[in-house]
């Protein structure tokens, strides 16, 4: 309703402007009556009445002074000089910029024209347009107190972003201190000391100075100063280095010069300091002339050097000329591997190296050895001998390989087709030296996936680490096969495989032999261990680096899942069985939760175990069938906190037909079954990994040699650890079927 009331009026608004500049210009009026508006023009003018009035644009301060610059000079009992001040107003119209308070401003200028000030509460102010910058220039004054043999004023900084102090006094060489305040260049010339200083805006500063009365020249008096000097000592392969950190203190005169005795055979490499002007030898002594001599601490570092070709060597000491008195550090460091011996005298005391100075610690380099403490007495001087004894440094391990995957396939005729899969970690090594058995050759290489071509050297052949544009940042893989020619198998009789030498370190190599179906074998031996022996947690390499398949050895090439010797909390196992004891492989076993419903299925492998893991605990039960036997039922109470293996005996009969198994016979058997698995999966061959395949299709469509291999077999596994620059050989003993 407002809102219409507001359009009818601003209506009748427009309608009587009207009808005034009509009555100005003679023209007629028309008559009264309403105003017809379309629908989007009476929506267009109640948005525009309901829509608020933009937010006036001011800037958040009035004014800002960036920078302030006072050039003063000292003249008779005054400071005078000029206050540039530079800023900018924002706001329109006339504002008051406050500039300094406790000058007397003599003058306002901006642009050459004079500007008008005024006093509120003690500050200057001045009255500015804007918005735009200014430019001031202020000539103004202070008061300087004179004292005892000291001169001083307050100094106001003006509020600026920025403030500098640019201050000429008299006398050569004046020493001048600001407080709230940081001295940043300092000359003296025609008799006067100019210094240039940083302020904090907005802060009073304190600025003195000491003064002297120029009268008849004195007699200057005797320079007297301390020195301690802390020496680092580094002991390099062909040379002994110094790095002499000196603190000099002056208790009486301005010495403009200080002399250190360059040690015989020493070569000065450098010297540095904040007050140091120039630096010289002379005569055998180093001559340090400084820019400051009325400053009353120095500070130099000296560094020296000499060639030295023996295990021995007297540490020196640098020393200023006519010092009152000298103390110091000694650290020494040893460059490289080293047993190094130090022995002191002369009244230097040992001292733990981590109680020596933090700045002389921080020169360090290399490994510290030994460090003293010292104070210089007249009647005697400090003496440090080193000797040491070196030690060849270590290599640094290029390549290693994690773990190695070999897979050997042989054939009737006694060949065998070698694959080797390294997952190497390589920092710079750029080949693999192998050395292959007599009648071995290498057939193919893969770094990484791509296919690289062997090397052959004057002492073996080479397999690549790397390949061009393969920058490795992880572990990767390194494959080669090889062909070895061998010995024809006979009727029965024994035979040996052996494995090439590799120039890396093999944390473990994990080997599988396939042989023919028709080649009964036993007694292994030779350095590999067969895979029954190793304890379980044996990670076996299936199909490269990309996965494994963790499980334990229970027979020679035989691997079982976890569990075999125990179960894990949470996981729920046993073995499937005939009723002769003989595992049954491939059984599916179902566990069905009976308060929930949900099932779990798993598979017997080749001696007959099975495994399901994170069972919760709870009543569950556990139904089992395989191909040409019973059905097996089982309802048990599983504790998922202490599992128990489960013995399943399969009897022969129907699919459909199942056996419930209840009460005192399960448990009987219980003990049993596990034991008769384990001794006929011990007997029983093993069945070929994915390795096997692999390489046989491999052989089938990649490699260029035409060789006859077996597509049945078993396969037999061997496990060795550490394994560096050394053939791995297995022999054993063969009968034909």
């Amino acid at each position: 309703m407002r809102q219409a009331w507001f359009v009818f009026a601003l209506i009748m608004l427009i309608m009587a402007s009207a009808a005034g500049a009509q009555d100005k210009s003679n023209l007629p009026l028309p008559g009264p009556g309403n105003v017809t508006l379309t629908l989007d023009e009476y929506n267009r003018l109640a948005a525009l009445a309901s829509k608020p009035l933009p937010p006036a644009n001011v800037p958040p301060v009035a004014y800002a002074i960036k920078s302030a610059e006072l050039r003063l000079r000292v003249a008779d009992e005054s400071v005078m000089g000029t206050i540039a001040v530079e800023g900018e107003v924002f706001r329109k119209g006339a504002t008051r910029v406050p500039l300094t308070t406790g000058f007397t401003i003599l003058d306002a200028r901006a642009g050459g024209k004079a500007v008008p000030l005024e006093q509120q509460g003690g500050r200057q102010t001045a009255i500015l347009p804007g918005p735009g910058e200014f430019s001031l220039t202020l000539d103004a004054g202070l008061a300087l107190e004179i004292g005892a043999g000291r001169a001083s004023f307050n100094l106001p900084v003006p509020a600026a972003g920025s403030a500098r102090l640019t201050l000429v006094v008299p006398g050569d060489h004046t020493n001048v201190s600001i407080n709230k305040g940081l001295i940043v260049g300092r000359k003296s010339e025609n008799g006067l000391t100019t210094v240039e200083a940083a302020l904090v805006p907005g802060q009073q500063a304190s600025v003195w100075w000491t003064t002297r009365e120029i009268t008849a020249p004195v007699v200057p008096r005797e320079a007297r100063f301390l020195s301690e000097v802390k020496t680092l000592v580094s002991v390099g392969e062909a040379d002994l280095r110094l790095a002499a950190l000196a603190d000099i203190t002056v208790v009486q005169g301005e010495p403009s010069q200080f002399v250190v005795e360059v040690p015989p055979g020493y070569e000065l490499t450098g010297a540095t300091g904040a007050t140091l002007e120039s630096s010289e030898v002379q005569s055998g002594a180093l001559v340090l002339k400084v820019s400051q001599p009325a400053q009353r601490t120095h500070e130099f570092l000296i560094s020296m050097e000499r060639s030295m070709d023996g295990t021995k060597a007297e540490a020196p000491f640098l020393s200023f000329k006519d010092t009152q008195r000298e103390t110091g550090e000694v650290l020494v460091e040893g460059e490289g591997t080293m047993d190094l011996t130090a022995t002191e005298g002369g009244g230097l005391k040992r001292m733990d190296v981590k109680e020596t100075n933090a700045y002389l610690r921080s020169l360090a380099r290399f490994p510290m050895q030994a460090a003293f403490r010292y104070h210089r007495q007249a009647a005697e001087a400090p003496t440090l001998a080193l000797s040491w004894v070196r030690f060849p440094d270590t290599s640094v391990l290029a390549a290693i390989a994690e773990h190695a995957v070999v897979t050997t396939l042989v054939t009737s005729e006694g060949k065998s087709l070698t694959e080797v899969k390294l997952s190497v970690k390589n920092q710079a090594q750029p080949f693999l030296k192998v050395g292959l058995p007599a009648g071995a050759s290498i057939l193919s290489a893969d770094v990484a996936g791509e296919k690289v071509k062997p090397v052959q050297g004057t002492d073996g052949e080479r397999v690549p680490l790397l390949r061009p544009g393969f920058r490795p940042v992880d572990t990767y893989e390194v494959s080669f096969v090889i062909m070895h020619s061998g010995a024809p198998f006979a009727k029965n009789g024994g035979s040996e495989l052996s494995l090439p030498k590799m120039d890396v370190p093999i944390s473990l190599l994990e080997w599988e032999v396939f042989l023919p179906e028709r080649y009964k074998v036993k007694d292994f031996g030779g350095d590999a261990l067969a895979a029954n022996l190793v304890p379980g947690g044996i990670a076996w390499g299936v199909g490269g680096a990309a996965g494994t398949v963790v499980g334990v050895a229970v027979a020679p090439g035989v691997m079982a899942n976890p569990g075999v010797s125990r179960l894990l909390p949470g996981q729920m196992g046993g073995y499937v069985t005939d009723a002769s004891g003989a595992a049954i492989a491939n059984a599916s076993v179902t566990i069905t939760n009976l308060d929930t419903g949900a099932t779990r299925t798993a598979a017997t492998d080749a001696s007959g175990f099975w495994m399901v893991p994170n069972m919760p605990s709870g009543r569950v039960r556990i139904t089992t069938y395989s191909p040409g036997f019973q059905s097996w039922v089982r309802d048990v109470n599983f504790n998922a906190g202490q599992p128990e293996r489960y013995a399943i005996t399969l009897n022969v009969g129907s699919v459909t037909e199942s056996v419930m198994v209840t009460g005192r016979n399960y448990e009987e058997v219980i003990d049993l079954a596990p034991k008769k698995a384990e001794k006929n999966a011990a007997m029983a061959p093993s069945m070929a990994s994915a390795n096997v395949f692999n390489l046989q299709q491999r052989i089938a469509g990649v490699l260029p040699v035409a060789v006859d291999i077996p597509r049945t077999g078993n396969s037999y596994r061997f496990v060795r650890p550490l394994v560096l620059d050394e053939e791995t050989k297995i022999t054993f003993t063969y009968r034909t079927k």
